[in-house]
């Protein structure tokens, strides 16, 4: 089973997050406390409810491992479990970063292996 978490946000709070070694939050992370992650089975979803039409965006995909005790998996949408992070995200725990650009069908193209 893939354990592998994703953070789907802008390229420029990206880019920011790993000047600076870590990743602190995203505007809804810093409102709501905690990072916003997904499961593979949910990141989908995620970009569609909540980056619809958005460009320059990009795909974080991260070993919750490292994490430890920092990661709760806690109900949301629709009961769901969703990974949430109390505390910044080092840069380490990154597994690979791509790219989610707006394919002809209006929705985002994640990577083949995904798909």
């Amino acid at each position: 089973m893939d354990q592998t978490i994703y953070k789907i946000l802008p390229r420029q709070i990206w880019d920011e997050a790993k000047a600076a070694g870590r990743f602190d939050g995203a505007g809804v992370d810093l409102k709501d406390g905690y990072i916003h992650f997904s499961t593979s089975a949910q990141v989908r979803e995620t970009a569609k409810l909540h980056f619809g039409g958005q460009q320059d965006l990009v795909l974080v995909a991260v070993d919750p491992a490292p994490l430890g005790d920092a990661l709760k998996y806690e109900r949301s949408r629709g009961g769901a479990l969703f990974p949430h992070l109390y505390g910044s995200l080092p840069i380490e725990a990154v597994l690979w970063e791509q790219d989610l650009p707006i394919g002809p069908d209006g929705h985002h193209l994640f990577p083949g292996a995904m798909r």
